[in-house]
């Protein structure tokens, strides 16, 4: 995805990178919703992400990545039928939860075995994980419990003092949340549906 920003897009994810890089927190467009995240291998800037979304520390936070060669980073490992998935739905829409690798730190999985990852369809976050060198936490920008944040406004209004940096530049995302699926077991399980219909994952893989 090699997206050609404005001046000020460009900017401002160049920033964002440098803030990443040394710990900050930062806010992004991405094509399902807008994007809280920290450098995945930070500890003290994910420990900020909970604090931001007054989030439980039990509940894990999910993994954004740019590449299908970062998932060996992240997965300890993908069942066949898993990467199926991913062939059809990487970029997009799908976030997998998959067996945790050595890399992912306690505190992004509450602890578990599991952790959730997704490659987004959109060149501001690619741009921002590249440029950083790492996969990045990346949850929904609003407080934990409250609805997803579709608007700059409700954005800075909620969240706004409390983050290093709001990107406003690039697509804007479409509102809808990835669809969630535990590929863990013998069979895929949905967690969640959205953006990704049960019916266009049955065209890829079977479910018990």
């Amino acid at each position: 995805m090699n997206e050609v920003f404005s001046d000020k897009v460009q900017k401002q994810i160049e920033k964002g990178i440098e803030i990443i890089r040394k710990g900050g927190v930062v806010v992004f467009p991405t094509d399902t919703v807008y994007g809280l995240g920290a450098g995945a291998y930070i500890e003290s800037a994910i420990e900020r992400i909970f604090k931001v979304k007054q989030r439980p520390p039990e509940m894990a936070l999910p993994i954004l990545i740019s590449s299908v060669a970062q998932v060996h980073e992240i997965a300890l490992d993908v069942p066949s039928y898993g990467w199926r998935l991913i062939k059809e739905f990487f970029p997009g829409g799908l976030t997998l939860v998959v067996f945790r690798g050595r890399a992912v730190k306690d505190i992004i999985t509450g602890g578990g075995d599991t952790v959730a990852i997704r490659m987004p369809d959109h060149p501001v976050p690619v741009a921002l994980i590249r440029g950083s060198g790492m996969p990045i936490v990346g949850t929904s920008a609003n407080l934990s419990g409250q609805s997803n944040l579709l608007t700059m406004e409700g954005i800075r209004e909620q969240i706004g003092g409390k983050v290093d940096l709001i990107i406003e530049g690039g697509p804007a995302p479409l509102g809808t949340e990835s669809t969630v699926v535990d590929v863990t077991g013998e069979f895929p399980v949905i967690l969640r549906e959205g953006a990704i219909s049960r019916s266009e994952l049955e065209r890829v893989v079977r479910f018990a």
